[in-house]
């Protein structure tokens, strides 16, 4: 028997005679093949249908890069090398899991604020494009080009002056510790050639989780006249614009999915005056959160049933220290649930009011607060969905000494 579908998150997975399906997996039967609860299992199905999606609705020839901090489980990241054009990192040990992909160097690039003079080199040996962020990285990269004898690959990470508006989390505009001003582009482009290093384009991302389709729009023609205004400064050929990413999935109620239809309308009509103005550049957007963030679900299993003082608490084996950002405190203001549901329990009609909390010592460690949830007792398996980005490598699980939480791909 197949229940009816649900609505929002929950709708991408199945649901078979009460049980979520995840990767083609009921629920129980995928936890006892894992062996133990909690995990986060990611369904391949639904992040290769993502990424087809994405091209399907952006116009042919924009290259699609995966950036893997949102997720840098390497089976993960493995699958998506082979569905994506790019990967981006932003340390040495994720610039080692995209190597082993198999991904090509060039197509590998490496930002963020605070790259070490040796992860620096190790980038300039695998042949890794650096996006540099300060002039003193133009002026290691020399450095280690001359030590080398290579030639670094090298993009200017540019700090617009706008932002992404309504975006979740601003990452340009105004002062920001990424990548360099817009008003000083000009200087660290004098400043690269007088160093003899080759700068193949540039990087700009104004901010991330963006539900607003308009905004995007609006961030990518800025950005596109920024970058062109910057090539005119540049004395090598532009090769690569990376346009950043920002695009944003739905976590909480009332919240729309990202239509992506303007999006690709208006980087339709952009491409022909870009593509003429610079001919030999690569454009490219970079999405972490969109292409897996949907994918994923947290499931921890329900330990202790308590009722203090008329509210209902799940007692479960997993918590914040295993998902940070479903607890409320990983940039949430004012806390939100996640979509939350028992995993076996997916067609039951009586509902009540319950909380759902983890193990740990602290009134924090909350994954639902009093939500209209299935009737739920010892043993039953809890469901986090949107749980694809920022789960398990966003959170503290060194906190109180806990079992590390287990990852699956199916």
């Amino acid at each position: 028997m197949t229940s009816p579908p649900v609505h929002g998150s929950q709708a991408l997975f199945p649901v078979v005679d009460g049980n979520l399906v995840v990767g083609g997996i009921a629920l129980p039967r995928l936890a006892q093949r894992v062996g133990a609860t909690p995990f986060y299992a990611y369904d391949r199905a639904l992040l290769s249908a993502r990424v087809a999606e994405v091209r399907s609705r952006l116009p042919a020839g924009l290259q699609v890069h995966y950036s893997m901090k949102a997720n840098p489980m390497p089976a993960l990241v493995q699958h998506m090398a082979g569905l994506v054009d790019g990967i981006d990192v932003a340390s040495a040990g994720e610039m080692k899991v995209a190597l082993d992909t198999g991904m090509a160097p060039e197509h590998i690039s490496f930002a963020g604020p605070g790259k070490r003079d040796a992860e620096l080199l190790q980038a300039v040996a695998a042949g890794v494009c650096v996006h540099v962020e300060s002039e003193r990285e133009l002026h290691a990269l020399a450095r280690m080009g001359d030590e080398t004898g290579l030639a670094p690959q090298v993009v200017l990470r540019v700090n617009p002056d706008f932002e992404l508006k309504g975006s979740g989390m601003r990452m340009g505009g105004g002062a920001k510790q990424f990548g360099i001003d817009a008003e000083d582009a000009p200087r660290a482009l004098a400043l690269a050639a007088t160093l003899g290093l080759d700068i193949l384009g540039f990087h700009v991302f104004g901010g991330s989780q963006s539900l607003k389709p308009e905004a995007i729009v609006q961030a990518q023609a800025q950005t596109v006249a920024l970058m062109l205004r910057l090539a005119e400064a540049s004395r090598d050929p532009v090769r690569l614009l990376n346009l950043g990413g920002g695009f944003g999935i739905p976590y909480f109620p009332g919240e729309q999915p990202l239509d992506l239809a303007p999006v690709g309308a208006a980087l339709e009509q952009a491409l022909p005056a870009l593509r003429a103005a610079l001919p030999q550049a690569r454009l490219a957007i970079e999405l972490g959160r969109y292409l897996v963030g949907e994918a994923g679900v947290y499931v921890a299993r329900v330990i202790d049933r308590k009722v203090s003082r008329g509210q209902v608490f799940l007692v479960t084996d997993g918590g914040l220290h295993h998902h940070l950002a479903a607890s409320g405190n990983f940039g949430q203001v004012i806390r939100k649930n996640y979509p939350v549901a028992i995993g076996n329990r997916m067609d039951a009609a009586e509902r009540a009011p319950q909380s759902v909390v983890g193990p740990l010592c602290t009134p924090l460690d909350l994954l639902a607060e009093r939500m209209e949830l299935p009737l739920a007792e010892v043993g039953d398996l809890v469901v986090v969905f949107q749980s694809g980005a920022y789960g398990r490598s966003a959170s503290p699980q060194g906190f109180l000494s806990h079992p590390e939480v287990v990852e699956v791909l199916v």
